[in-house]
């Protein structure tokens, strides 16, 4: 009995150990800028969500937080990676979407203002608790404890100085209707969010539509950047991420206008080979079948014609 005991209890020791831990690591990547980068893959056991960059800035008034992660245990690791870079408080949190492994480490920073797009609050208070389920069902444990907390903070494009940071707000649509793309014009480095998607395969669920995409990535292109971080990806400081993404755009709406204009059925679509060049792009396979299913509709549609219409 007493050997039994002490094997219970060693496992239950082992199991406090083996806790989620996301171990995040920032990395200077620009004056007063910190970079915490994500897995390129998809949301599993394994990463707990951890696929997307977040971010912070900090200034001499305090810390800009990018983006709060996948959970509120991200959140919280977010918070504690930061404490190790600077004495600083947070100030603010800029969310450059709804989507959810940008936002829903947000209760972590439920004490600072929270801010975004008025879009991206409507979407989340309509999409979040959804959303957050089905990460409990992909994730599991690490999601522990985590609940919507919407923006407390609604803004719009222009300029905002943080201390000796001016950061220029850009509010676009490509990737879900409601994007906030955000340039610190005091370092250079451009945060796309996921408007800007680089060796991964973007995702296309509340995509207005790829014209509208392609229209935001010029916008951003000539902006005066240095740096560019991306939503999901390297970093890169050239335009190589524009590069990839205006290719893959130009490819995706290509195959899903060819495949209308001939009648293909979705299944065929999805089956369709995925060009070699985008071989290194994470995912095209698994993202190219969730486009087909989100957009494919609409490329048909506009091959139908009126039946009250010559």
């Amino acid at each position: 009995m007493r050997l039994f005991a002490l094997c219970l209890l060693a496992g239950l020791a082992l199991h406090v150990q083996a806790a989620p831990d996301y171990r995040l690591q920032p990395r200077q990547i620009a004056a007063d800028t910190w970079l915490l980068e994500g897995s390129t893959e998809n949301f599993d056991q394994n990463n707990g969500g951890n696929i997307v960059n977040t971010a912070f800035i900090v200034t001499d008034a305090g810390v800009v937080v990018i983006d709060t992660g996948p959970s509120k245990r991200y959140g919280e690791a977010l918070r504690q990676a930061i404490a190790t870079v600077t004495d600083q408080p947070v100030v603010l949190v800029l969310l450059s979407h709804h989507h959810p492994d940008h936002v829903l480490g947000n209760q972590a920073f439920g004490d600072v203002p929270i801010a975004a797009l008025a879009g991206t609050k409507k979407l989340l208070a309509e999409q979040g608790d959804a959303m957050a389920e089905n990460m409990y069902r992909l994730v599991g444990d690490w999601m522990r404890g985590t609940e919507v907390l919407l923006p407390t903070q609604t803004i719009e494009a222009g300029e905002r100085q943080v201390g000796n940071h001016r950061l220029r707000l850009l509010a676009l649509r490509g990737h879900t209707g409601a994007d906030l793309a955000i340039l610190d014009e005091t370092s250079g480095v451009l945060f796309g969010g996921d408007l800007l998607f680089y060796q991964r395969a973007l995702t296309t669920p509340n995509s207005p539509g790829l014209e509208v995409w392609l229209g935001d990535l010029d916008t951003l292109q000539q902006l005066p950047w240095k740096l560019i971080v991306p939503g999901h990806g390297p970093v890169a400081s050239d335009p190589a991420p524009f590069v990839q993404m205006r290719d893959y755009l130009g490819w995706l709406d290509g195959l899903l206008s060819d495949s209308a204009t001939r009648g293909a059925e979705m299944n065929e679509v999805i089956r369709a080979p995925v060009p070699e060049r985008f071989a290194k792009v994470n995912l095209s396979r698994y993202e190219l079948i969730r486009t087909v299913s989100h957009l494919y509709p609409r490329y048909e549609a506009q091959q139908l014609k009126r039946v009250d219409q010559p």
